[in-house]
């Protein structure tokens, strides 16, 4: 009987399994493999334990950089890698793809590697950022496979040298499943003079996402409409240098600026009620909250930023803007909100065609599967 091929699937922690990895993880698992889920402990990992036997607890500070903190992390996936003996170790977040990659170069083990976004040590360069880079390099300079989420990630680590060309590809994003976000139905004009006008921005509270401008943009549009909303739906408080404090959040709210809705395990209630889904970042990956809004066929407004600007089609799907420019939002806001609610539909309709021929999550798994499968 053929012994099974044991793969580590790595994060920096357990939300971002449930909500990213899950499905290609049940896909490696449907396809043979031995699959052990290595993450930090939060109120996620009870839930991933109840499908997964093999979960391995990581110790990680997302904080930043502190090196002492950065060895302990380092030693914990030495010594889970030395325990499982995996043959392929797939890393995604800095950390996990940083220190995993220097485990497993020392170790001789198959890796690879997921850029899902460069996060805020790339969007403000500083001397942090060049150590990260050397870092990498010495992580990623043997590895089996990179994925990138986008083409500029891509091309700006292959500029620099990080990564070596012939082992590189570009995935879009981390896919959406379109089962799961199937479309809900636009409002028609007539409802208007009874249904508020809605914006929905989904994110991790962080100034990175674009809030600021999303907050100014949201006071100018105030001045000149009545009947317009502008939502916030999306963890506070998160570990990054980025983060906005729940106090901030709170001072708006006072204002009648936003409603903040919290944080939530399933967003479809919450796109469904929204006539347009925002994201104005600075940069990322592939932003999945903006897949699942064009799944669901709603139009899209985000900035002509690296990994978003992927996700829209300017005046198909929605709009997009120009970074960092709260003007610029609040224009492309008001021509949305100014369209008739069939030319959103018409918008909704060519975003979910976009996902199924784009961004569908099954091409994310065949992709590691074949990759997997090429080197057996």
């Amino acid at each position: 009987m053929n012994k099974k091929k044991k793969v580590i699937l790595c994060s920096n922690y357990s939300w971002t399994i449930y909500n990213f990895r899950l499905p290609l993880a049940r896909a490696l698992r449907r396809s043979g493999f031995e699959v052990h889920l290595l993450t930090q402990r939060d109120r996620y990992l009870p839930i991933i334990k109840d499908e997964f036997d093999f979960i391995h607890e990581l110790f990680i500070d997302r904080s930043g950089i502190n090196p002492l903190s950065d060895l302990r992390t380092l030693l914990c996936i030495f010594r889970i890698v030395m325990k499982i003996k995996p043959e392929y170790f797939l890393a995604f977040t800095i950390k996990p793809v940083i220190y995993g990659g220097i485990v497993c170069r020392k170790m001789n083990v198959n890796f690879i590697a997921n850029i899902s976004g460069l996060g805020t040590v790339f969007i403000r360069e500083s001397w942090i950022t060049k150590i990260v880079q050397k870092m990498y390099k010495i992580a990623l300079d043997r590895s089996y496979h990179v994925f990138f989420q986008n083409k500029d990630d891509c091309e700006k680590f292959l500029k620099n040298g990080l990564v070596q060309e012939n082992t590189t590809s570009i995935l879009p994003g981390s896919g959406v499943d379109l089962t799961e976000f199937s479309p809900s139905p636009i409002r028609l004009n007539s409802e208007k003079a009874t249904e508020r006008f809605s914006f929905l921005l989904i994110a991790r509270m962080l100034w990175d996402k674009g809030i600021g401008e999303y907050i100014v943009a949201a006071k100018q549009i105030k001045n000149q409409f009545s009947d317009i909303d502008f939502l916030l739906l999306g963890f506070v408080g998160v570990d990054n240098p980025s983060a906005i404090r729940i106090s901030q959040i709170n001072e708006w709210e006072r204002r009648g600026i936003i409603k903040y809705l919290g944080h939530t395990d399933d967003v479809r209630p919450h796109i469904q009620n929204a006539d347009c889904v925002v994201l104005p970042s600075y940069r990322e990956g592939t932003p999945r909250s903006l897949l699942e809004s064009a799944s669901m066929g709603k139009p899209i407004i985000t900035t002509n930023a690296v990994g978003c600007k992927e996700v829209v089609e300017d005046g198909r799907n929605g709009f997009l803007c120009r970074v960092k420019d709260a003007s610029d939002l609040a224009e492309k806001m008001k021509q949305m909100y100014n369209l008739p609610a069939s030319s959103r539909s018409e918008m909704g309709e060519y975003g979910r065609k976009k996902m199924e021929e784009e961004f569908n999550i099954e091409i994310i798994t065949d992709s590691y599967l074949n990759l997997l499968k090429t080197s057996s």
